[in-house]
């Protein structure tokens, strides 16, 4: 289905993907530089070292919705696949929706962050259900 809705709805989804690809590396490839540590609220050293286990293991996360992602983005080029492709890229997009939305309420500071996070799957599923309901 080429639709508007579809296209839009493919292009956050998209987006988003590429955001937590870019979580992942600073969770998991550059977690030791105090640029990235900053950003995730970790202020000494210390802190540093004692979370990044749990960084990395979360990057990757990160990663493997983006993989989802795109694997559905990939699925719905093709038209035997599109059905399958949509659910596949709906639900990455909810469980990085879902993501930002426990960030939000577990850490209100990162409401900046989850907006970052959650906005592109959010507005992915809104048009991707407008697509699959409107045309």
């Amino acid at each position: 289905m080429n639709s508007l809705f579809a296209v839009l709805g493919s292009a956050f989804v998209f987006l988003a993907a590429l955001i937590h690809i870019m979580i992942f590396f600073m969770e998991s490839v550059l977690w030791n530089k105090a640029r990235v540590q900053k950003t995730f609220g970790v202020r000494t050293a210390e802190e540093a070292a004692i979370v990044k286990p749990w960084a990395y293991n979360q990057g990757f996360y990160n990663a493997f919705l983006a993989l989802g992602a795109g694997t559905g983005l990939v699925m719905m080029g093709s038209l035997n696949l599109w059905p399958a492709g949509v659910a596949l890229a709906m639900f990455a997009a909810l469980s990085m929706l879902l993501a930002a939305i426990v960030l939000i309420t577990s850490q209100p500071k990162m409401a900046r962050a989850a907006i970052i996070q959650g906005a592109p799957p959010l507005l992915g599923i809104i048009f991707l259900v407008l697509a699959l309901n409107v045309g």
